[in-house]
């Protein structure tokens, strides 16, 4: 097993084709302080890069083959997921919870000082007690990313998360946030965040290298002050 060197960090990514994912994905390709990006995906991206290696992988459900990729990792950007009616509950919790643990069992079997920077969601219940599936299997996954053994796990847990570049919404709901966003944002501040500055905040808080072992969660208005700080 490879260990991590100093230097420049090797970042792997799980979810470079979603929203998030690509925005974290284009961020640490331009970012001086990450020497190579692995992205793990069903499919390619369709994108070249000195920095970038992609990985193809279509079961989730078992990581194991990607054992060698996931060696010298310094860092983990997951952030694979669905929409909560896109898919069943059972299909739901699978993504949410079992690939996500499924990944990080691998993760940190091949690289266990890997800081971990995980997209969850706002109302994440790690008590299990919340009527939402999705916040229910969100918490889940937080919990036994928590416990999995790595160093420093960051749990991103946004509210509305603003498309910066133009999507097919996938459901009313977001076509009606995304139309009434310039107004949202004025009156409820910390429920919003543009997905281009969640994807910086999620890459640079892994790129911190302090040394110290931590757990942190972050809600949205966290996640804003973090952002904030570093606008252009």
């Amino acid at each position: 097993m490879n260990a991590p060197v100093a230097g420049p960090k090797r970042l792997v990514i799980v979810g470079a084709t979603g929203m998030v994912g690509g925005c974290a994905l284009r961020y640490a390709l331009d970012n001086a302080a990450v020497g190579r990006v692995t992205v793990i995906g069903r499919r390619t991206l369709g994108i070249s890069h000195p920095k970038l290696k992609e990985v193809l992988h279509r079961d989730f459900a078992d990581c194991s083959a990607l054992a060698e990729a996931l060696s010298g990792q310094d860092a983990a950007i997951f952030c694979l997921g669905t929409y909560t009616g896109s898919v069943s509950d059972a299909e739901l919790r699978k993504i949410t919870v079992d690939y996500t643990i499924e990944f990080a069992r691998v993760l940190h079997g091949s690289s266990p000082d890997t800081t971990f920077s995980f997209l969850s969601g706002n109302g994440a219940d790690q008590i299990g007690r919340s009527r939402m599936a999705f916040a229910r299997y969100k918490g889940e996954a937080e919990k036994a990313l928590l416990a999995a053994g790595f160093p420093r796990v960051f749990i991103f847990r946004p509210a509305y998360i603003y498309p910066v570049e133009p999507r097919k919404e996938p459901n009313l709901s977001y076509r009606l946030l995304r139309a009434i966003y310039p107004a949202f944002r004025v009156l409820f501040p910390n429920q919003v965040i543009r997905a281009d500055r969640l994807a910086r905040a999620m890459v640079d808080a892994v790129l911190q290298d302090t040394g110290k072992r931590a757990n942190v969660v972050l809600e949205n208005r966290d996640i804003r002050a973090i952002a904030e700080r570093r606008l252009p």
